[in-house]
């Protein structure tokens, strides 16, 4: 009588009771071949990238990770919600694995979605550590679909991260390879007309930047799930089917705009939250983010899977087919985006007034000298009203007006805005926020230096929050580039204008010349890193260590300690 009760008793604990899950991860020098060069790389379980490792919401798991290398090395969660022990940046959150070392990770899944996870180790994530991350909701989700892919977008280039960063510094704009033409000009003067063209040229060359400088890293062959677009990876469909594709982009550098010929795309998750639906033609999907649409193919026959670099310096493309061996047209490369003086405008004490013949010389983005009284606004010959929308006459708030990097969907339909992203359902009560935190993007171009507030890494002070308050920060872009900003640990509520329905994300990308706010309910104590996920960005300096003091467990204190211990970030 006993045993039976015991027996019921268990039975009625066991669905509250997840198991551990347990997974073996092994960290290694790999070959990977592009279908345009091989090389040398880092991967996971002898590839890159390596698996896709699959969860459920609730569950416990144990990742026993094994470096392979003659150097340490790291894993870092993307996206999931942990413990920051467990976090996996060294000298933030534990000091990194050694050569032969096993480390185990261990920690509850409380989440669903779409999420990766890479090295936080030197240059490795570049190198090719890298892989997806799919995590199985404990309820139904709120959209169909009858099979799904992930689809993991990269930018491998032909050089080591090494490498590339030493480049980087020795001449910024080594791998730029959109500079403008002759061509170029004589095609500008035709339109805008001599003097105007001249005045332009004058006023950027003064500035000792370039229109062209929309990408930092150029010359690099997209990958799709490991292959070139010469290799073509495949998916296959019944035609009628929903088919969820779970877009991960894991590259360096390389920001990509995804359309389908043919083939509408429905968002349904936006780094790993679910949002209120919104159909689209076209996406641009920032570095470190995630994108989950829906499709539906009625036709048998091939679709395109094409990834266009925002600089349009390159390309990934797959195909989904109801046949291995069809594929559809591979679309052309776009004309290359042009940056704008609207793009220069969030830098200190930019007036775009008359500009001709002015010599800024080694100008720093991080000063307000050298850039007083430069009035961009009533600049001779240039024409903002012509720039303040895309060539589709496309807006998007999230773009300086006049940009010229907002983008325009191929076909003249819609492209996605963060504007358009609302939550499926509020993960946080909307609250007002206890204080505001103001971090600018910096940066000087001529000795290729990134920095928050003006201040690189090394010299910087962490950010302290309080466990329990929520924090507005205040992104100010004052650079050219574009940044995806990634705050680990905790979630960042982009505010898109819709209260409570702002979408929940990991990455927030800031535009040139704009100033985008997000919240964080502070509910993770321990200490956190924050930067761009520009891999060359965040090594040059744009990276911050948030400390959360307090919490039910008061486990923020090991500050200084552990970052004397470890190894690189």
């Amino acid at each position: 009588m006993k045993t039976r009760f015991l027996t019921g008793l268990l039975s009625l604990l066991m669905p509250a009771m997840v198991m551990a899950g347990e997974y073996d991860l092994t960290v290694d020098r790999v070959k990977i071949d592009t279908g345009d060069f091989v090389k040398e790389g880092i991967g996971y379980n002898g590839a890159s990238p390596g698996p896709v490792m699959r969860f459920k919401e609730g569950e416990n798991v144990r990742i026993n990770v094994t470096n392979n290398l003659d150097e340490m090395t790291s894993i870092h969660w993307h996206g999931l919600i942990l413990p920051f022990n467990q976090d996996g940046v060294p000298g933030i959150s534990f000091p990194g694995i050694k050569p032969g070392e096993t480390f185990t990770y261990e920690f509850s899944i409380q989440q669903a979605g779409t999420y990766w996870f890479h090295s936080h180790s030197g240059f490795q994530e570049p190198d090719g550590a890298y892989g997806a991350i799919v995590i199985e909701p404990e309820g139904r989700e709120p959209f169909r679909y009858d099979r799904e892919y992930v689809v993991q977008l990269t930018d491998k280039h032909p050089h080591s991260g090494d490498r590339i960063m030493r480049n980087l510094k020795m001449m910024p704009d080594y791998y730029n390879r959109e500079q403008q033409t002759v061509g170029e000009f004589f095609s500008d003067v035709s339109k805008n007309g001599l003097m105007n063209t001249v005045s332009d040229r004058i006023a950027w060359g003064g500035m000792r930047m370039m229109k062209a400088d929309v990408e930092d890293v150029q010359g690099f062959t997209g990958l799709i799930n490991g292959k070139g677009p010469d290799q073509n990876w495949t998916g296959l469909f019944e035609p009628g089917e929903r088919i969820r594709l779970r877009f991960i982009n894991s590259s360096a550098m390389t920001y990509f705009d995804i359309r389908i010929p043919g083939l509408d795309m429905t968002v349904v998750q936006a780094d790993g939250n679910n949002v209120q639906p919104v159909n689209v033609d076209e996406f641009r999907i920032g570095v470190a983010e995630t994108y989950d649409v829906i499709v539906r193919p009625r036709d048998k026959q091939a679709y395109t899977i094409f990834a266009e670099s925002m600089g349009r310096s390159g390309y990934a493309r797959a195909t989904l087919a109801p046949e291995e061996g069809m594929e559809a047209a591979v679309p052309q490369l776009r004309d290359p985006a042009r940056l704008t003086m609207a793009d220069m405008s969030g830098m200190p004490g930019m007036d775009h007034g008359n500009m001709a013949g002015m010599d800024h010389g080694d100008m720093d983005m991080n000063s307000s000298e050298g850039m007083s009284g430069m009035d961009h606004s009533n600049m001779e010959g240039m024409d903002h009203g012509s720039m303040a929308m895309g060539k589709g006459g496309q807006s998007d708030p999230f773009y300086a007006k006049g940009s010229g990097l907002v983008p325009t969907a191929a076909n003249g339909g819609k492209f996605l805005s963060y504007a358009d992203l609302k939550a499926q359902d509020p993960l946080y009560e909307d609250r007002e926020p206890t204080r505001e935190i103001e971090l600018r993007l910096t940066g000087n171009m001529e000795r290729y230096t990134w920095s928050i507030n003006g201040v690189k890494y090394e010299d910087a002070d962490p950010i302290r929050l309080k466990y329990g308050e929520r924090v507005r920060f205040k992104f100010v872009n004052e650079t050219m580039m574009t940044h995806p900003m990634h705050l680990h640990g905790m979630w960042s509520i982009l505010d898109v204008g819709a209260d409570q329905w702002n979408p929940i994300k990991h990455t927030v990308s800031v535009q040139p010349g704009t100033t985008v706010y997000m919240e964080t309910e502070v509910d993770e104590p321990g200490q956190w890193a924050f930067h761009c996920h520009l891999s060359y960005h965040a090594a040059a300096g744009m990276f911050r260590k948030v400390i959360v003091e307090g919490g039910p467990e008061s486990t923020q204190a090991k500050t200084d300690v552990i970052a004397k211990d470890g190894g690189e970030v």
